[in-house]
């Protein structure tokens, strides 16, 4: 049964105000693209075609603006709205009646992922379809995170919500891969003491079921979380730098759609057409003069 993907993005964005204050975070440029298109770059990467995006009521009609109902990309989109922000593992309920029976993956809005073998290691997630998969990732500031522990045999023995003294480096960034359970385990979820259903608690969960498996991005791969200002332009920094250097755009979802074959050449073109004149319609047609020869990879 094919995994269906889940988009939060909503929140406030208080952590970057007053650029926020107008505007839905998940729609701020990380250089030359809408935040947005990076998480759903990742999703389509992971060959996931079928994505709910959760917003707050006041920016939803900004998102089906931007996106529609995906068809352009040969996928699909629906839309939910998140009413308050009360934690990431609400996502499963307010999505229960389109993702009931069927594996989900969560994607936050705010997190940029790239680098070496990263397509490789997400389908091969994917087709891990029983329990539960979260991607960690080594970092200078464990408690800032939720942070796995491990046994001295290297297995986990815990998740903690940022602990005070971290007894690891690996923080749970922002994806996670679930089976058709994660609605009746969100569903078992108190509010914490933050007053938000954590994810850790659905994450303890499997944990405990022994059902719960870690994929560490390794030293080729980065992850952004682009909820600050400083992590926001570093990740605009890493993209623009990526970019001019090598004449290759980073999740690009019209290129992603166009080389796994959703859509056709016509398709892009008429993609490309409307966004000539800032640089980014030129390269979806030099993506046409070039051909879909598979030379050039995705990472």
């Amino acid at each position: 049964m094919n995994r269906k993907g889940i988009i939060l993005a909503g929140g406030s964005g208080s952590r970057l105000f007053p650029i926020t204050s107008v505007i839905s975070k998940q729609l701020l440029p990380v250089y030359d693209k809408p935040m947005i298109f990076y998480p759903l770059s990742t999703l389509m990467l992971a060959n996931i075609r079928e994505i709910i995006i959760i917003t707050t009521e006041k920016d939803n009609h900004l998102f089906k603006n931007l996106l529609g109902n995906g068809e352009q990309l040969g996928i699909s989109i629906s839309y939910l709205i998140q009413p308050e922000p009360e934690g990431l593992a609400q996502s499963f309920l307010i999505a229960e009646k389109l993702i009931a029976g069927y594996p989900t993956a969560l994607i936050l809005g705010d997190n940029l992922y790239h680098g070496q073998n990263l397509v490789q290691l997400l389908n091969q997630k994917n087709s891990d379809k029983q329990g539960a998969t979260i991607f960690i990732y080594p970092v200078r500031d464990p408690e800032r995170y939720g942070v796995v522990e491990f046994s001295s045999d290297q297995k986990v023995t815990n998740i903690e919500e940022k602990p005070l003294k971290s007894k690891s480096r690996f923080a749970v960034t922002g994806l996670y891969f679930y089976d058709e359970s994660v609605i009746e385990k969100a569903k078992k979820v108190k509010k914490s003491s933050r007053g938000e259903f954590e994810i850790t608690d659905v994450n303890l969960q499997y944990l405990h079921e022994g059902t719960l498996k870690v994929a560490e991005l390794s030293r080729g791969m980065v992850w952004f979380d682009t909820g600050t200002h400083g992590s926001l332009h570093n990740a605009s920094s890493y993209i623009k730098t990526l970019e001019e250097r090598q004449g290759l755009k980073t999740c690009c979802p019209e290129e992603v759609a166009w080389r796994m074959g959703w859509i056709g050449d016509e398709a892009l073109e008429a993609l490309a057409q409307p966004l000539l004149k800032s640089g980014y319609g030129q390269y979806l047609l030099q993506l046409l003069k070039e051909g879909n020869s598979g030379v050039i990879s995705f990472e």
